[in-house]
């Protein structure tokens, strides 16, 4: 509302039947049509960059699994996971990593943004109320006075070439990018618990054998120690035995720092205080908790499955609309100021009758001269399509290594066990043997000394094994796309917890 309103008002008091504006619903009518009329996208036609991969994985065979089981995407990660320990973990993790809060917000801002593109596509209506006092202007050294109140719509853009629309599409494609962020960060952080919970179950088992095999080298440097005393052994016996008790020693408190360093990892990723019933070790020992396979399928289902390449593709998209905007600043912005109401004079007189009336004030800005402000914004657009599709395919050439890695290990590393633990048999026989054979002056002490550094090394190579071997798998599940379920589930009770409406 502004005096320009008021003019209008007192033309048409002056001159009713010269002055006499069209009537305020057929000039509606006509914006209206105008609003009908715009939405021509110069939004470049978007086309899926071609797959920088192979059509199959580099071992067919590596692949090769139960075609009933379903795709690692479609498993949820309560059906992956088997031990029921872990499985507590994920979800107090899910509920409460930090990080995983922070990727379901910054959603919630991106999708702020792209409403606030989308209502730029509409008129904004304020309630508008304005007072003006100035000298009058007649000569007499008087005041005049201007009220007005009324609706007023302020430069609304009507968008005949689809700038804003090319906006809010790329804002919507940046939303939607980020909720595949959040997917992936999902992926990530299930991956990241059930790959450090397999590290401290091992460290556990790690710890309980160096104790053993401290409390073993303890008893025989003792009866070594005996032996040395009445004769039976040598000085070089005795400091054999006593440099590898040092050395089972020292392994012990490194195990016990590793452990520790495990359950500060855990930590943080939960979110919370571990409970000390999770953190108990298994009655009879630690036991490995078992996922479930999953087919790897075609190279192709990763541009589908994985959460990163969806997400390099909506930024892909989201650039390429802003090509569409960059375009359309080379063509006139036409914009529309509105205004109904009141004027008066007088403040007592704002709402008597023959005050009303409004105002309707198209604009039409076209570009002469910008010393290549648009031509420059426009190089950059295509510059940065450039830079998303080669970020695409890098995302594509990432996930392919990721996938065939954890399937080359899939092939070998049960194979590794299984020959590991064939030589783990035959270090613990060889080590009895000797024994036996020392006790009865066959051997020499330096055969039993040989002995026990091969079978612990070997019982500590078999537990790395076994570990490498379920953390494949974990990294098998994340690399194909798995994990990234339950959104409903996540994001409300993140949204929740900062008091956000989901």
């Amino acid at each position: 509302m502004n005096n320009h309103l008021y003019q209008t008002l007192l033309m048409k008091k002056l001159h009713p039947s010269v002055a006499r504006p069209a009537p305020l619903g057929r000039a509606l009518a006509a914006a209206a049509a105008a609003t009908l009329l715009a939405g021509c996208s110069m939004i470049p036609t978007y086309e899926r960059p071609a797959a920088p991969m192979a059509t199959q994985w580099p071992d067919a065979s590596t692949a090769t699994t139960n075609q009933a089981d379903r795709p690692a995407a479609d498993l949820a990660w309560q059906d992956f996971v088997g031990d029921a320990p872990l499985r507590e973990l994920i979800r107090l993790a899910l509920a409460n990593n930090r990080d995983l809060r922070v990727a379901v917000l910054n959603m919630e801002q991106v999708r702020a943004t792209y409403q606030i593109r989308r209502a730029d596509q509409f008129p904004t209506l304020n309630l508008a109320a304005t007072g003006l006092r100035q000298p009058a202007t007649d000569g007499n050294g008087g005041i005049s006075s201007v009220y007005t109140a009324g609706l007023s719509m302020a430069s609304w853009e009507i968008d005949f070439f689809g700038r804003v629309a090319s906006l809010k599409e790329s804002a919507l494609a940046q939303y939607l990018a980020s909720d595949e962020a959040r997917k992936a960060a999902q992926t990530s952080l299930i991956a990241a618990v059930a790959n450090t919970w397999l590290s401290l179950r091992t460290n556990d088992e790690l710890l309980a054998l160096t104790q053993r095999t401290l409390v073993t080298r303890d008893d025989s440097l003792r009866l070594t120690k005996l032996r040395l005393d009445n004769g039976a052994a040598s000085a070089l016996d005795f400091r054999q035995a006593e440099s590898l008790t040092a050395q089972a020693r020292a392994t012990l408190a490194q195990q016990q720092r590793l452990r520790a360093l495990d359950v500060n990892a855990l930590t943080l990723l939960v979110g919370q205080p571990l409970p000390d019933a999770l953190l108990a070790t298994p009655t009879g020992g630690a036991t490995a908790p078992v996922f479930r396979e999953v087919p790897a399928g075609l190279p192709s289902d990763l541009l589908t499955r994985r959460p990163d390449i969806r997400q390099a593709e909506q930024q892909l998209i989201a650039a390429n609309a802003s090509i569409g905007a960059a375009r359309a600043a080379f063509f006139p912005r036409i914009s529309l100021t509105a205004s109904a109401g009141s004027a008066s004079n007088e403040l007592a007189g704002l709402f008597k009758n023959g005050t009303w009336g409004w105002t309707l004030a198209p604009q039409a800005l076209l570009p002469i001269f910008d010393a290549g402000r648009n031509q420059a914004n426009l190089d950059s657009s295509n510059a940065g399509r450039d830079i998303a599709v080669a970020q695409y395919e890098k995302a594509i050439q990432s996930a392919f290594r990721e996938v065939a890695d954890a399937l080359a290990g899939r092939a070998t590393l049960y194979g590794q066990v299984q020959a590991q633990q064939v030589q783990l048999d035959a270090e613990a026989d060889r080590f009895r043997l000797a024994d036996l054979r020392y006790r009865n002056g066959v051997a020499s002490y330096l055969d039993i000394l040989d002995a026990q550094r091969s079978l612990f090394a070997i019982q500590q190579g078999v537990a790395q094994t076994k570990l490498a071997y379920l953390q494949n798998q974990v990294t098998l599940y994340k690399a194909l796309g798995g994990g990234a379920s339950d959104r409903d589930e996540v994001e409300k009770s993140t949204l929740q917890k900062k008091g956000v409406k989901p």
